[in-house]
């Protein structure tokens, strides 16, 4: 939906990062708790709930001797009609297990698709890092995003996500045996709950913009190991994730600048709006050493707006943050997602300080990092 125009960064231990990398000084956010249950917001006329299941237990099996599994499953909501997806909420069965969860709906046309990919795989779903491994083919939307803690997102506006009846859920459920080592060999059998209604005549759909940047985080000056060598990193996150998310590092670079890396703390990317759109919410994600993340319209402009601003980022505490009102961004207005990430913080969190230090890019796993900004969006009014 958005095209990337450029990306910039702060070199680590830099003047613009004081404060960062530097254990000593650091409070680090816990890492990964418990969810803590939630009640849900009261339906609205017209609302009602519908929960679906994993239809049985799955046992995370990390592929090439990792410590991540990126699982997805198909649960069918059975529409008889068309609905909107006003909510979602994930219920993670085995929480300890669940780093993130992304929920994306398949279209009818697309079920069979689906459903032989299941079946090519053994056991409940198919292994799927990146995204639903159909997304490609089947145009996937996504429409709903779980991190621990994360409660049910439900906008005040009258807009939700299409539901076409014949269409199927799938969750892709990321499992981390680095921050759950003693529940290895356990299974899970999580669930979802949809908020879903018929719509009105005025109802606005939705759809997830993704904003992306690179990450390009050195091994402080403390640290060494074979890891710390950028190429050996970005080789070892394609052994562990398959090429295209090895590769996920220099797109963001190319797309984001001019291709080169520039290790820093700091990290953002420019990203050009192609068309007029509403945004009504944001959210932030990054993994076990994001320091902050930011969300900006506009930046340096006279009419920047700050969309999201998280300047202590806690894993566990990853929600979308629903603006104090709506806003419309135009065609050719720039969107920049910033994040820090701190090295330092390896020798703080019992999930990291017994691994190999390394240079951390963009990957899959708990001890990857990330840089992603979502905004919850729809037609321009």
């Amino acid at each position: 939906m958005l095209g990337v125009a450029a990306c910039g960064s702060t070199p680590a231990n830099s003047p613009g990062s004081a404060g960062v990398g530097t254990p000593e000084s650091a409070s680090p956010h816990s890492g990964h708790g418990t969810a803590v249950a939630v009640p849900p917001p009261p339906l609205r006329p017209g609302e009602r709930f519908l929960d679906l299941k994993m239809s049985e237990p799955y046992k995370p099996s990390p592929p090439n001797g990792g410590t991540d599994d990126y699982r997805c499953v198909i649960v069918d909501p059975h529409l008889g009609k068309p609905q909107f997806m006003t909510g979602a909420q994930f219920q993670p069965k085995n929480t300890p297990l669940v780093h993130h969860v992304v929920i994306f709906s398949v279209p009818p046309q697309n079920a069979s698709l689906a459903r032989a990919k299941d079946a090519q795989d053994p056991g409940e779903g198919w292994t799927c890092f990146g995204d639903d491994g159909l997304s490609f083919k089947s145009q996937s939307t996504w429409v709903n995003t779980w991190t621990p803690n994360g409660t049910e997102t439900v906008l005040k506006q009258d807009v939700g996500f299409p539901l076409a009846p014949g269409g199927l859920m799938v969750m892709q459920i990321h499992y981390n045996l680095l921050a759950a080592s003693d529940k290895a060999g356990e299974s899970d059998q999580s669930s979802v709950r949809l908020r879903l209604t018929d719509g009105t005549a005025a109802t606005e759909p939705l759809d997830t913009v993704r904003l992306t940047a690179p990450t390009e985080l050195p091994c402080t000056a403390s640290e060494s190991g074979p890891l710390c060598d950028r190429a050996t990193s970005v080789a070892d996150v394609a052994d562990r994730f398959g090429a295209a998310t090895g590769q996920a590092e220099a797109e963001m670079l190319q797309r984001c600048g001019n291709g080169n890396p520039v290790p820093g703390n700091t990290q953002h990317c420019d990203i050009r709006v192609p068309r007029p759109a509403t945004v009504y919410a944001a959210l932030g994600h990054m993994h076990l050493l994001g320091r902050s993340i930011k969300i900006e319209l506009n930046p340096g402009s006279a009419n920047a707006t700050t969309l999201l601003d998280v300047p202590a980022f806690n894993y566990d505490d990853q929600k979308f943050q629903q603006l104090p009102s709506p806003i419309t961004v135009k065609a050719g207005d720039t969107v920049r997602v910033t994040c820090t990430h701190d090295a330092g913080l390896r020798k703080l969190l019992p999930q990291l300080r017994e691994l190999p230090p390394r240079y951390v890019v963009w990957g899959d796993g708990t001890s990857d990092e990330m840089c992603l900004g979502l905004l919850l969006a729809g037609p321009a009014k």
